[in-house]
């Protein structure tokens, strides 16, 4: 039996929640949260995993939120790639980074989009470990989008499928974590490559989820059976 956890998915909810309990505006639990990946990625990375993939923001929350809680969101995420220790992480532990998702389209921030491209360039013969972060990103949307390219082609097989799907690229999920104390899931979150996989709901915000949270989630994840049928 396989207790190692290779691909952690991030699903990290409760900034706006975590605002309102501190009488802040919603945008600078966006804040709070946005710097928690490095520390957050870095943990992770320690414990074993090779894969991680976080979802910055779906394709409603850029679309149906307010301009100004949107422009702050996607200026703390700026500030975070572009910040010397973000770049010290990624060099220190060998992290390729790729940014996937509709944010292009969906909203203007030519320096945002200059720094993914950057951080991408910059990290793409990383090996050791890899870091998906989803930004205006919908499972719904994405396998649509990989059934489409597919049907009238034959006979449509889960490794034609997995080849046109956005983030088919990746192994499958092993541990999903979502945070805020709502478990449930939300937009098709990587419908196909958590078919397996294991939830971890936790009652913190996303804000306080630490290190420390990380090793409790590791931990839980080894004393886990996966049966996977049998």
């Amino acid at each position: 039996m396989n207790k190692s956890l290779k691909h952690l998915a991030i699903i990290p909810d409760g900034n706006r929640r975590w605002a309102r309990k501190h009488k802040l505006q919603a945008w600078l639990g966006h804040k709070q949260g946005t710097v928690k990946l490095n520390d957050i990625g870095e943990a992770a990375i320690k414990h074993g995993a090779t894969y991680i993939t976080f979802w910055a923001s779906s394709v409603d929350n850029l679309t149906k939120r307010s301009k100004t809680e949107v422009h702050y969101l996607l200026q703390y995420f700026y500030e975070l790639l572009a910040d010397p220790d973000t770049w010290a992480h990624i060099k220190k532990y060998n992290v390729q980074v790729r940014v996937l998702g509709r944010w292009k389209e969906l909203v203007n921030h030519a320096k945002l989009d200059d720094a993914i491209s950057q951080m991408e360039e910059a990290s793409h013969k990383h090996s050791k470990a890899y870091l998906t972060i989803l930004l205006g990103y919908d499972g719904k949307e994405e396998m649509l989008a990989a059934v489409n390219q597919v049907s009238g082609k034959g006979p449509v097989t889960e490794a034609a499928l997995r080849r046109s799907m956005l983030t088919g690229y990746l192994p499958d999920v092993d541990m999903v974590i979502r945070t805020g104390g709502e478990p449930h899931w939300s937009a098709g979150f990587l419908m196909w490559l958590s078919a397996n996989t294991q939830l971890y709901f936790t009652d913190t915000l996303w804000p306080d989820f630490g290190p420390r949270h990380i090793a409790e989630a590791f931990k839980e994840y080894s004393r886990r059976e996966r049966r996977l049928g049998k």
